[in-house]
């Protein structure tokens, strides 16, 4: 039995983390002006943050047609596998869920299992990793959805963002931002938990950082913990110095968020994607 774990470039996972787990992951397509990239493969994240401000129209995002996610399901059960776990961010942020779904049954060289993560960023990152290092370790289908339903009702992930100015940009202003209000200068923090997204108003940046280190106390203490930001690195390191009493032993990642995620809620963001010890 070989379990082989498929995932979407949003997942955030760290390259040699990928590598080490044996981890597929389809590059999500991020349109900018009259060229279209592939995130991760065309564009790098330095790249796009770089670009993103002056981009007009606003850089857009989309999940390759089923048939890609098809030829890279086949390709892995003629490589060996005997079943496919595709696993990927929320269906209520992104349609490469269903787009996963649609190729998985029409997939009929090897049985695969389109999982819907009901997170975004690390949040689907640890479940992909969970899923890959229970492979591993042999484990049956049956027994590795029952561990990822189980650390998903302890994972969170939370983050402030600078402004809703690249939300409105976008177009992509759903319902939770909406709520906020059209006040430019408010600092939303949005919240996603177990396929529910949520969104406050705080009217500062100082303001914003108090409430996401209480969210980091309520949910404490930790098993893994990781800190997100779209191209606000020293932001993120001042904010992992204030919180570090509250963070789980060991390596702490710092990483920055993808192009499809960033597209959207823009530069300056920092957050937490982690995982509590209870639930």
């Amino acid at each position: 039995m070989t379990i082989r774990i498929v995932t979407d470039s949003t997942c955030d996972l760290p390259p040699e983390v990928i590598q080490e787990n044996e981890i597929t992951v389809i590059p999500i397509l991020i349109h900018m002006g009259e060229k279209e990239y592939r995130d991760g493969v065309d564009l790098t994240r330095a790249e796009f943050y770089g670009q993103m401000p002056h981009l007009r129209p606003a850089p857009t995002t989309a999940a390759p047609g089923p048939q890609v996610f098809r030829e890279v399901y086949e390709r892995l059960g003629a490589e060996g596998a005997t079943e496919i776990l595709s696993i990927h961010i929320s269906h209520k942020l992104s349609a490469i869920m269903e787009v996963a779904r649609q190729a998985a049954a029409e997939t009929h060289s090897v049985p695969v299992t389109a999982f819907d993560s009901r997170q975004l960023s690390l949040g689907t990152g640890f479940t992909v990793l969970a899923a890959a290092q229970a492979a591993k370790q042999g484990r049956s289908l049956h027994a590795i959805l029952e561990l990822l339903e189980e650390q998903m009702a302890r994972t969170h992930v939370f983050a402030a963002l600078d402004t809703i100015e690249f939300m409105r940009r976008g177009g992509r202003m759903n319902g939770a931002i909406i709520a906020l209000g059209t006040l430019l200068k408010v600092k939303p923090l949005l919240k996603m938990y177990n396929g529910e997204a949520g969104a406050e108003r705080v009217r500062t940046r100082s303001g914003a950082i108090h409430r996401l280190k209480e969210m980091l106390a309520r949910h404490a203490p930790y098993e893994t913990l990781a800190v997100l930001h779209s191209s606000a690195e020293a932001r993120a390191k001042a904010l992992l110095e204030e919180v570090r009493h509250l963070l789980p032993a060991g390596e702490i990642w710092m990483q920055e968020i993808n192009p499809v995620l960033g597209a959207h809620i823009g530069p300056g963001v920092v957050g937490f994607a982690c995982i509590s010890k209870h639930n």
